[in-house]
C-alpha cells in the first residue's frame, strides 16, 4: 500500500483509500467520540525557540543553520519553555556534537497539513544567503486526521524535500506518528488511525529517500517509554507530547542529524547485531513504520540502508541567545 501511495504521488495518482468502505460509519462514531475527549486539557501556543544555541563555542567557525518544518509537533507545542522544545533540543546537541554554535530558525506551524510545506520552504529559501545546512521536517499527523489524501500528502512532502534538497540543505524527515498511541483512542479507531498513519509513515519514507532525504520514523513517538508511561509522555491536552515526549524524540532524531551531516562517529556500515539491513526501499519503508526510531537512508536504487542508531543522552538544553530575522513573525501567522 505504502508503494502504491508513492507511486501515485509521484506519477500523479488519485486518492487511495486506507480504510473499507464498511469501517467507515463505525470510523466516524468513533472520531467524534475521541474528539469529544482529546484537547480536555490546554496545550499552550508553542513558544518561539529561534536563536542561537551553543555560544560557548564561538570562534572561527561560522555557526551551523538548522531549518524546523513541519506541525506542531515541529514547532513544540505543548510545553512552555522554548528549551523544552524538539528544535531547541535539536540545535543544542547538535552544537555539542559540532563543538560549533548553531542558529535555529523554526517555521513549523501549528494545525499545518503537508500542503503548507511550499510555504514554509519557501521562508526558509527566501534569503539564498542563509540556507539552512541541514532542515528537520516532521508532518503528517494532521494530514491523517483532516483526510487528506494520502498521494497529496506525500507529493506535497517529496516536493519540499526536493526544493531543499536542490538549495543544498541536507534534510531529515520525521514520519507520522502513530495516532494509536493517542490514549482518548478506542478500539477500531485505535487499530484504524494506527494502520493509516504507519501507511502514510511508509510512503513518506519511500518518497522522502527517492529525493536524498533521510527519515526516522517518530511511530510511538520513538520508544517502548511512550507506550509504558502515556501519562508522563503525554502534554496537558491528551494529545500533544510533554517535554519528556518531545526529549524522547529529539534523542532518536539527533544521531540521524549528526550523522547526515558527517558529524557521528557512527558510519553507514550495517550492524546485523542490531538488526540492520539493506532492503528494496519500499520494504525498508515498510519495517521502519513499524518500529519507532528506524532509520532509512537511501543506497544504490532500488535499494536503502535500514539502521537503527544508538541514541545518546542530550546535552542540557538552554534558552535560544536571540538572534532575530525579520520573518520571525510569519512562523505564528
Amino acid at each position: 500500500m505504502a508503494r502504491r501511495i508513492a507511486a501515485g504521488a509521484a506519477y500523479g495518482g488519485g486518492s487511495i483509500g486506507l480504510i473499507g468502505a464498511a469501517a467507515v460509519g463505525v470510523f466516524l462514531a468513533e472520531v467524534q467520540l475521541a474528539k469529544r475527549q482529546v484537547g480536555g486539557g490546554t496545550a499552550p501556543v508553542p513558544p518561539s525557540a529561534d536563536g542561537r544555541y551553543g555560544v560557548a563555542f564561538a570562534g572561527p567557525n561560522d555557526a551551523m543553520r538548522l531549518g524546523m518544518l513541519g506541525d506542531s509537533t515541529a514547532a513544540g507545542q505543548g510545553v512552555r519553555r522554548a528549551g523544552q522544545t524538539p528544535g531547541a533540543l535539536l540545535a543544542s546537541g547538535l552544537a555539542a556534537v559540532a563543538e560549533r554554535p548553531v542558529d535555529l530558525r523554526n517555521v513549523a506551524l501549528p494545525g499545518a497539513r503537508s500542503d503548507d510545506l511550499e510555504r514554509q520552504v519557501s521562508l526558509l529559501l527566501a534569503d539564498p544567503a542563509r540556507v539552512p545546512d541541514v532542515c528537520v521536517i516532521m508532518i503528517g499527523a494532521n494530514d491523517v486526521t483532516h483526510r487528506m489524501p494520502a498521494t497529496q500528502s506525500v507529493r506535497c512532502l517529496t516536493t519540499a524535500v526536493r526544493r531543499l534538497r536542490t538549495a543544498g540543505a541536507e534534510v531529515v524527515v520525521g514520519t507520522c506518528p502513530d495516532l494509536g498511541t493517542i490514549e482518548p483512542v478506542y478500539q477500531p479507531l485505535r487499530w484504524l488511525a494506527r494502520r493509516v498513519s504507519r501507511q502514510l509513515a511508509a510512503a513518506q519514507t519511500i518518497g522522502a529517500v527517492e529525493q536524498g532525504g533521510r527519515t526516522v520514523s517518530l511511530g510511538d513517538l520513538l520508544g517502548p517509554e511512550f507506550a509504558a508511561n502515556p501519562r508522563e509522555l503525554f502534554g496537558p491536552d491528551n494529545y500533544h507530547p510533554s517535554a519528556e515526549g518531545y526529549a524522547t524524540a529529539a534523542m532518536a532524531v539527533l544521531p540521524t542529524l549528526c550523522a547526515v551531516l558527517g558529524l557521528w562517529p557512527e558510519t553507514d556500515r550495517l550492524d546485523g547485531a542490531r538488526r540492520e539491513d539493506i532492503l528494496p526501499v519500499a520494504k525498508a519503508a515498510s519495517q521502519a513504520a513499524r518500529e519507532a526510531g528506524t532509520e532509512v537512508t537511501g543506497a544504490r536504487a532500488p535499494w536503502a540502508l535500514l539502521k537503527h542508531r544508538r541514541r545518546r543522552r542530550l546535552p542540557a538544553s538552554t534558552e535560544p541567545t536571540p538572534h532575530a530575522h525579520p520573518d520571525a513573525a510569519h512562523r505564528h501567522a
